[in-house]
C-alpha cells in the first residue's frame, strides 16, 4: 500500500484537500487530531510532556493548549523537544493504522512532515499552498487570534519555497472549485502510481 503525505503551512487549506480525498474514498489519517488524542491518552507520553513543560501542560488529563502554545511557539528549542516526544508516537500510530486499511493508497495529513523529516518515510508528498496574506486572514478568522500570533506560528514552519522542491504534487488553494478539481487530478495520478507499484 502506498503511503502519501499531505502537508501545508498553517492556513493553507490542507484540511480542505484532506476532506476532498475522504469524499473520494481515500483513508486519511489526521496527525494533529491523533497527536492530541495520544498526548492525552498515552500515560508515558503525558508524563514526559509534563516533565518537559511542567504541570500546567494538563488540566486533569486534558491538554492545556493555551499554556503549551505559550511555552513553545516563541521558543524553538522547547518546540523541538516537544516534537521529539510526540512525533515518534504519532508515526508508530500512523503505521499501525495504515496496516489496517484496504485501499490503493492512504494519506497522512500533518502540518510539519517536511520540517520533522517524516516525509522520508512516505512514498509521495502532496503540498497545499496559498498566498501568505490569505493564510494569515484565514487563521485570524478561524482561531480568533492576532496577525502577530499567526506570524509567530508561521515562523516554526518552513516557507513554501523550501517545501515545493521536495513535493511530488503541489495544490494551490485559492479558489475552492479549482482546488477540488486539482485534488481529483492528483487522486487519479496517485491511483495510477499505486497500481503501478502493485504490478511491479
Amino acid at each position: 500500500m502506498m503511503r502519501v503525505g499531505l502537508t501545508g503551512g498553517i492556513g493553507s487549506g490542507k484540511s480542505t484537500v484532506a476532506n476532498a480525498l475522504r469524499q473520494l474514498g481515500v483513508p486519511v489519517y489526521d496527525s494533529d487530531r491523533r497527536a492530541r488524542d495520544l498526548m492525552e491518552g498515552e500515560d508515558g507520553l503525558r508524563a514526559a510532556i509534563t516533565e518537559l513543560l511542567g504541570p500546567g501542560a494538563y488540566e486533569g488529563k486534558t491538554l492545556n493548549r493555551p499554556f503549551i502554545a505559550s511555552r513553545v511557539f516563541d521558543d524553538p528549542s522547547m518546540l523541538e523537544a516537544l516534537n521529539a516526544l510526540v512525533h515518534p508516537v504519532v508515526r508508530a500510530d500512523f503505521e499501525s493504522w495504515a496496516e489496517g486499511q484496504s485501499a490503493p493508497y492512504v494519506v497522512q495529513e500533518a502540518a510539519v512532515l517536511f520540517e520533522n523529516g517524516g516525509y522520508r518515510g512516505l512514498d509521495r508528498m502532496v503540498l497545499v499552498t496559498a498566498p501568505e496574506d490569505e493564510r494569515i486572514r484565514r487563521v485570524m478568522l478561524r482561531d480568533g487570534v492576532s496577525r502577530e500570533a499567526v506570524r509567530s506560528r508561521m515562523r516554526n514552519q518552513w516557507g513554501d519555497a523550501k517545501k515545493i522542491p521536495l513535493a511530488d504534487f503541489v495544490i494551490r488553494n485559492t479558489e475552492l472549485q479549482q482546488t477540488l478539481r486539482d485534488t481529483r487530478k492528483v487522486h487519479r495520478e496517485l491511483l495510477q502510481l499505486a497500481g503501478n507499484a502493485l504490478n511491479s
